[in-house]
Protein backbone atom coordinates (compact mmCIF):
# COMPACT_ATOMS: atom_id res chain seq x y z
CA UNK A 1 0.00 0.00 0.00
CA UNK A 2 1.24 3.60 -1.04
CA UNK A 3 1.67 5.22 2.18
CA UNK A 4 1.37 9.20 2.46
CA UNK A 5 3.20 11.35 4.79
CA UNK A 6 1.24 14.25 5.86
CA UNK A 7 3.38 16.99 7.20
CA UNK A 8 3.12 20.76 7.71
CA UNK A 9 4.20 23.31 10.42
CA UNK A 10 1.33 23.98 13.04
CA UNK A 11 -1.39 25.43 12.09
CA UNK A 12 -0.99 25.10 8.27
CA UNK A 13 -3.85 23.33 7.95
CA UNK A 14 -2.86 19.34 8.52
CA UNK A 15 -6.23 18.39 10.28
CA UNK A 16 -8.48 19.70 7.16
CA UNK A 17 -6.58 18.04 5.12
CA UNK A 18 -6.27 14.92 6.15
CA UNK A 19 -10.25 15.41 6.57
CA UNK A 20 -10.76 15.94 3.10
CA UNK A 21 -8.89 12.96 1.93
CA UNK A 22 -11.12 11.01 4.89
CA UNK A 23 -14.18 12.06 3.04
CA UNK A 24 -13.16 10.50 -0.10
CA UNK A 25 -12.76 7.02 1.45
CA UNK A 26 -8.99 7.02 2.58
CA UNK A 27 -7.64 6.09 5.62
CA UNK A 28 -5.76 8.59 7.98
CA UNK A 29 -3.76 7.67 10.52
CA UNK A 30 -2.81 10.76 12.99
CA UNK A 31 -0.24 10.60 15.32
CA UNK A 32 -1.19 13.75 17.27
CA UNK A 33 -4.66 11.60 17.82
CA UNK A 34 -2.99 8.60 18.78
CA UNK A 35 -0.80 10.52 21.07
CA UNK A 36 -3.71 11.03 22.81
CA UNK A 37 -4.79 7.74 22.65
CA UNK A 38 -1.56 6.72 24.60
CA UNK A 39 -1.94 8.90 27.67
CA UNK A 40 -5.22 8.24 28.61
CA UNK A 41 -5.82 6.72 32.44
CA UNK A 42 -4.22 3.41 32.57
CA UNK A 43 -2.15 3.97 29.22
CA UNK A 44 1.56 2.86 30.14
CA UNK A 45 3.54 6.06 28.50
CA UNK A 46 1.23 7.88 30.91
CA UNK A 47 2.43 6.33 34.55
CA UNK A 48 5.89 7.39 32.69
CA UNK A 49 5.20 10.74 32.21
CA UNK A 50 4.03 10.76 36.09
CA UNK A 51 7.02 8.88 36.90
CA UNK A 52 9.38 11.80 34.57
CA UNK A 53 7.42 15.03 35.65
CA UNK A 54 5.50 14.77 38.22
CA UNK A 55 2.15 14.99 39.79
CA UNK A 56 2.16 18.67 39.30
CA UNK A 57 0.99 18.10 35.37
CA UNK A 58 -2.45 16.15 36.35
CA UNK A 59 -5.55 17.29 36.91
CA UNK A 60 -7.67 15.89 40.00
CA UNK A 61 -9.58 13.51 37.49
CA UNK A 62 -5.88 11.48 37.04
CA UNK A 63 -5.84 12.72 33.45
CA UNK A 64 -3.50 14.52 32.10
CA UNK A 65 -3.09 18.26 31.92
CA UNK A 66 -2.03 18.74 28.29
CA UNK A 67 -1.35 22.57 28.08
CA UNK A 68 0.24 22.84 31.23
CA UNK A 69 2.81 20.60 29.89
CA UNK A 70 2.81 21.58 26.76
CA UNK A 71 4.01 25.02 27.88
CA UNK A 72 6.54 23.54 30.21
CA UNK A 73 8.39 21.37 27.25
CA UNK A 74 8.49 24.29 24.82
CA UNK A 75 10.30 26.44 27.85
CA UNK A 76 12.66 23.43 28.21
CA UNK A 77 14.62 22.04 25.11
CA UNK A 78 15.64 19.42 27.39
CA UNK A 79 11.91 19.19 29.09
CA UNK A 80 10.05 18.28 25.51
CA UNK A 81 13.03 15.97 24.31
CA UNK A 82 12.54 13.37 27.57
CA UNK A 83 8.86 13.73 26.91
CA UNK A 84 9.47 12.81 23.26
CA UNK A 85 11.27 9.99 23.95
CA UNK A 86 8.46 8.41 26.22
CA UNK A 87 5.75 9.18 23.39
CA UNK A 88 7.48 8.96 19.76
CA UNK A 89 8.43 5.11 20.07
CA UNK A 90 5.39 4.16 21.41
CA UNK A 91 3.37 6.36 18.77
CA UNK A 92 5.50 4.64 15.62
CA UNK A 93 4.19 1.25 17.02
CA UNK A 94 0.33 2.30 17.04
CA UNK A 95 0.85 3.19 13.97
CA UNK A 96 2.44 0.41 12.26
CA UNK A 97 0.17 -2.22 13.82
CA UNK A 98 -2.78 0.10 12.17
CA UNK A 99 -0.67 0.35 8.75
CA UNK A 100 -0.76 -3.85 8.60
CA UNK A 101 -4.72 -3.65 9.17
CA UNK A 102 -5.22 -1.42 6.08
CA UNK A 103 -6.35 -2.67 2.67
CA UNK A 104 -6.53 0.62 1.02
CA UNK A 105 -4.79 1.21 -2.09
CA UNK A 106 -3.17 4.05 -0.26
CA UNK A 107 -3.23 5.79 3.46
CA UNK A 108 -2.13 9.09 4.86
CA UNK A 109 -0.17 9.10 7.83
CA UNK A 110 -0.18 12.51 9.66
CA UNK A 111 2.81 12.99 11.14
CA UNK A 112 3.33 16.94 12.33
CA UNK A 113 7.22 16.41 13.09
CA UNK A 114 7.59 13.67 10.22
CA UNK A 115 10.89 15.25 9.62
CA UNK A 116 12.25 16.61 12.92
CA UNK A 117 12.10 12.81 14.09
CA UNK A 118 13.43 11.39 10.85
CA UNK A 119 10.35 8.78 10.31
CA UNK A 120 10.89 9.09 6.50
CA UNK A 121 10.94 5.34 6.55
CA UNK A 122 7.67 5.33 7.72
CA UNK A 123 6.26 6.64 4.16
CA UNK A 124 6.48 6.48 0.24
CA UNK A 125 6.11 10.29 -0.50
CA UNK A 126 6.19 13.42 1.44
CA UNK A 127 2.98 15.48 1.47
CA UNK A 128 3.56 19.25 3.20
CA UNK A 129 1.22 21.16 3.64
CA UNK A 130 2.28 24.71 2.91
CA UNK A 131 1.61 28.19 4.60
CA UNK A 132 2.91 30.95 5.44
CA UNK A 133 4.59 31.41 9.53
CA UNK A 134 2.41 34.48 10.17
CA UNK A 135 -0.77 32.76 8.84
CA UNK A 136 0.19 29.97 10.94
CA UNK A 137 0.64 31.65 14.05
CA UNK A 138 -2.55 33.91 13.56
CA UNK A 139 -4.45 30.18 13.27
CA UNK A 140 -3.13 28.53 16.29
CA UNK A 141 -3.58 31.31 18.53
CA UNK A 142 -7.69 31.72 17.51
CA UNK A 143 -7.47 27.91 17.62
CA UNK A 144 -5.78 26.77 20.68
CA UNK A 145 -6.10 30.37 22.73
CA UNK A 146 -2.35 30.16 22.92
CA UNK A 147 -0.13 33.52 23.31
CA UNK A 148 1.34 34.42 20.47
CA UNK A 149 4.88 33.85 22.26
CA UNK A 150 4.06 30.27 22.78
CA UNK A 151 3.19 30.07 19.41
CA UNK A 152 6.27 30.91 17.97
CA UNK A 153 8.22 28.92 20.68
CA UNK A 154 6.50 25.47 19.01
CA UNK A 155 7.34 26.63 15.91
CA UNK A 156 11.14 27.43 16.74
CA UNK A 157 11.24 24.04 17.53
CA UNK A 158 9.99 22.37 13.79
CA UNK A 159 12.28 22.75 11.29
CA UNK A 160 12.14 25.96 8.59
CA UNK A 161 10.49 26.36 5.96
CA UNK A 162 13.17 25.76 3.41
CA UNK A 163 14.21 22.20 4.36
CA UNK A 164 10.55 20.95 4.90
CA UNK A 165 9.62 22.37 1.28
CA UNK A 166 13.17 19.93 0.62
CA UNK A 167 11.96 16.87 1.85
CA UNK A 168 8.81 17.69 0.03
CA UNK A 169 7.69 15.15 -3.03
CA UNK A 170 4.27 17.02 -3.53
CA UNK A 171 3.32 20.55 -1.86
CA UNK A 172 -0.03 21.92 -0.69
CA UNK A 173 -0.31 25.44 -0.65
CA UNK A 174 -2.69 26.70 1.79
CA UNK A 175 -3.52 29.99 2.05
CA UNK A 176 -6.57 30.00 0.09
CA UNK A 177 -10.15 29.41 0.37
CA UNK A 178 -11.62 25.94 1.70
CA UNK A 179 -12.90 25.37 -2.05
CA UNK A 180 -9.29 26.15 -3.62
CA UNK A 181 -7.66 23.15 -0.83
CA UNK A 182 -10.37 20.69 -1.81
CA UNK A 183 -9.39 21.13 -5.26
CA UNK A 184 -6.17 20.39 -4.71
CA UNK A 185 -6.97 17.67 -2.31
CA UNK A 186 -9.06 15.85 -5.43
CA UNK A 187 -6.22 16.02 -7.94
CA UNK A 188 -3.81 14.82 -5.85
CA UNK A 189 -6.39 11.47 -4.92
CA UNK A 190 -6.21 11.38 -7.98
CA UNK A 191 -2.51 11.16 -8.72
CA UNK A 192 -2.21 9.23 -5.41
CA UNK A 193 -4.86 6.09 -6.86
CA UNK A 194 -2.73 6.32 -9.75
CA UNK A 195 1.02 5.81 -8.44
CA UNK A 196 -0.97 3.14 -5.91
CA UNK A 197 -1.89 1.60 -8.66
CA UNK A 198 1.20 1.47 -10.66
CA UNK A 199 3.25 -0.11 -7.47
CA UNK A 200 0.67 -3.24 -7.64
CA UNK A 201 1.26 -3.48 -11.33
CA UNK A 202 5.02 -3.86 -10.69
CA UNK A 203 4.38 -5.93 -7.89
CA UNK A 204 2.86 -8.60 -9.74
Amino acid sequence: MLRIGLTGCIGSGKSAVAGMFADLGIPVLDADVIAREIVEPGQPALDKIKIEFGNGYFLPDGSLDRAKLRDHIFSLPNERLKLESILHPRIQEVMVERLAELTSPYCILVIPLLIEVEQQSLVDRILVVDTPEALCIQRITHRDGMTEAVAKKILATQVDRTTRLAQADDVLVNEGSIAQLRARVDQLHERYLDIAASMKGASK
